[in-house]
């Protein structure tokens, strides 16, 4: 394949695989790093192993970050763990029923139902319901500050090999 039309696809990747982490349907920064695996394996070269081998610290690094921050931010509001089980469990309910939104909106539904359970009352469960999409919000923004991140990182790269 020549390497143009290599840069081009992953290029393409890229873009899809971002628009997979605005609107989760695909697994966008595993579609990012893919589409940089292909271009790098195209092109063949040191300029092209180093972006991919970037690519994968940056993903590696805002994976654990998405894991660890949002986590202990609900953990120290003192959201439950169950809570979360059962705003994630929402959450793939709602990712089959709303294509598109249902994730977040499943989440939110998952988490304001598990603490009106726990706690009685709307107003007390409310801030537990704040956390949650404070938490969502920043799982989100670490995942698509990922990608774009390695989406910039091709960009150099691409521009270094073609130009």
């Amino acid at each position: 394949m020549d390497l143009a039309v290599g840069t081009a696809l992953a290029a393409a990747g890229i873009l899809f695989g971002l628009i997979g982490i605005v609107v989760p349907v695909l697994p966008g920064l595993i579609v990012v790093l893919a589409s940089v695996l292909l271009w790098a394996v195209v092109a063949h070269d040191p300029v092209a192993y180093v972006v991919l081998a970037a690519a994968v610290v940056i993903a590696a690094l805002g994976w654990t970050l998405q894991y660890l921050l949002p986590g202990r931010r609900l953990k120290e509001a003192g959201v439950p763990t169950r809570t979360v089980i059962v705003g994630g469990i929402g959450a793939v309910i709602g990712l089959f029923l709303i294509p598109g939104l249902g994730l977040l909106v499943g989440f939110v539904a998952g988490v304001l139902l598990a603490e009106l359970a726990r706690q009685r009352t709307l107003q007390a469960a409310w801030p537990s319901v704040k956390q949650a999409l404070a938490a969502a919000a920043l799982s989100f923004g670490i995942e698509l500050a990922a990608g774009a991140l390695i989406a910039t990182a091709f960009a150099i790269g691409a521009w270094r090999l073609l130009g």
